[in-house]
Order: structure tokens, then sequence, then C-alpha cells
């Protein structure tokens, strides 16, 4: 079986996944608690090169995120057949729950982490891969 994916539909959910990170850690949403929570300071700016890297490597990891996403959710569509927005939005949440949320607890639980930081951060990243099946689905193959 070939696989098709959308790759202007993976990228653009990619691009979503950085809005969505922008507005879910803002100070007036979870932002200052995230900040609590870790003991981030932003206070301390990062240099150039340091922010070029690291939301680079975030969209490189988001690009990823949203072509296996694509790609399970095809497999998916044509076992199940419904809709592909409604198969894609089902993968994406039992993606999310059996390998994000269930490895985000194991690593939190050893790191002696808060559960609210592990709920912010669970919720975080549910919200980012259901808007990314929204585009990926409504946007089809």
């Amino acid at each position: 079986m070939n696989v098709d994916v959308n790759y202007l539909a993976v990228f653009l959910a990619a691009v979503s996944s950085m809005v969505v990170g922008s507005i879910w850690y803002m100070p007036a949403v979870f932002g200052r608690s995230w900040m609590k929570l870790t003991g981030v300071k932003m206070d301390k700016k990062m240099g150039g090169s340091q922010a070029g890297v690291t939301y680079g490597l975030t969209f490189v990891a988001s690009l990823l995120t949203a072509f296996v996403l694509a790609h399970v959710s095809f497999i998916a569509h044509k076992f199940y057949g419904n809709s592909f927005l409604s198969d894609t939005v089902q993968t994406a949440f039992w993606l999310w729950l059996g390998f994000t949320a269930a490895r985000l607890l194991v690593h939190d639980l050893f790191e002696f982490r808060r559960k609210k930081l592990t709920l912010l951060n669970a919720g975080h990243e549910l919200v980012t891969v259901l808007v990314m099946a929204l585009i990926i689905g409504a946007m089809g193959v």
C-alpha cells in the first residue's frame, strides 16, 4: 500500500504547532504558571544563535510530528473508512494518549515533577496534535 501525504497540510500543521505554543505559553494564558512550575526565568533572553537553534529544532520536530500524524492517519482512514477528518482527529488523540501523555507521565514521575506541570504540558501537546489533525484532516491527501 502506498501512503499518500499532503505535504502542504504537514507544513501548515507544523506552523500551527508554533502558533499554539506561542499562545499556550503566553504569560496571560499558562506562561506564568509554567515559569513558576519549571523555574524558568524570562528575564534571561536567548541569544540570536541559541534562539535560532531552539526554534529551528522545534519546527523540525513539529514537521516530523505532523508527517507521522498524516502518515498514520492515512493508514487509519484506509482501515476505518470514516471521513478523513474524523479518522485523523481520532488518530491524533490515540497517538497523543499512548505516546505523548503516557511517556511524559513516566518521565515526570521519575523526575518528581509537579502534577500541575505534567497536566499543563500534556494539555499543550493534546491541543497541538488536535489542531494539527484538524488541518491535516480538513485538507485531505
